[in-house]
């Protein structure tokens, strides 16, 4: 584990025993692996999460998250209405591509998805509410971590995941501020290489919507 984020060394490790359970269920020799702490610690801090109800055991006996989180997800998400007043744009955009749609806002070198859709499709992308997801991959994370040059969309083919292609637009406050990005994705055999052709202009207009829906809100 890298330099202490918050200055507060059991944090910063509680969190990123959390972190790396939301990549998926682990026993303790890969907690360790992913977080980079010692045995005793991650299992202690392991049991201290369970104990709180951030984190659960499965019947395997690996960590998975806790449903105390859920509660929490839940709260956060009412202290932040982004979500709710982007729905319906989202819903429209869902609509008019028949793929999954996101909202993503940055949070530090990172990006947190606020806000998802699944595609009807069978086969689907599908980002979990509340994943945390890197900056330097995919459409949106570009469109966040450029602060949005431009109004337009950016679009990435296999970049964060293979075999799935992405299309964002930034979505901005009314003094011109990127707040969040508005994503399209899907698997690449149905959005092909080309996603921003395909899907471009309906993801502007969603950003568009969801812009002013803020607006209107603040």
């Amino acid at each position: 584990m890298g330099a202490s984020v918050s200055g507060v060394g059991v944090l910063d490790k509680s969190v990123s025993v959390l972190r790396a359970v939301a990549d998926g269920p682990v026993n303790l020799s890969e907690l360790m692996e992913r977080t980079g702490l010692s045995r005793a610690t991650a299992h202690r801090l392991a049991v201290a999460l369970e104990a709180h109800g951030l984190l659960r055991r499965r019947g395997d006996g690996r960590f998975a998250l806790g449903l105390g989180l859920v509660a929490l997800g839940r709260a956060a998400e009412a202290a932040l209405p982004l979500g709710e007043l982007a729905r319906p744009a989202l819903e429209a955009l869902r609509d008019r591509t028949g793929e999954s749609v996101q909202l993503y806002v940055r949070e530090g070198d990172a990006r947190v998805c606020v806000a998802a859709l699944e595609s009807p499709h069978g086969l689907r992308t599908i980002v979990p509410l509340g994943a945390v997801l890197p900056l330097e991959v995919g459409s949106a994370g570009r469109v966040l971590r450029s602060d949005g040059d431009g109004t337009g969309w950016v679009h990435s083919v296999g970049e964060r995941e293979a075999g799935v292609a992405s299309v964002s637009a930034p979505v901005r406050d009314p003094d011109g501020r990127v707040v969040a990005a508005v994503s399209v994705s899907g698997p690449i055999e149905r959005t092909s290489r080309r996603p921003g052709a395909r899907y471009g202009g309906a993801v502007v207009d969603a950003a568009a919507a969801i812009a002013d829906a803020l607006a209107g809100d603040a």
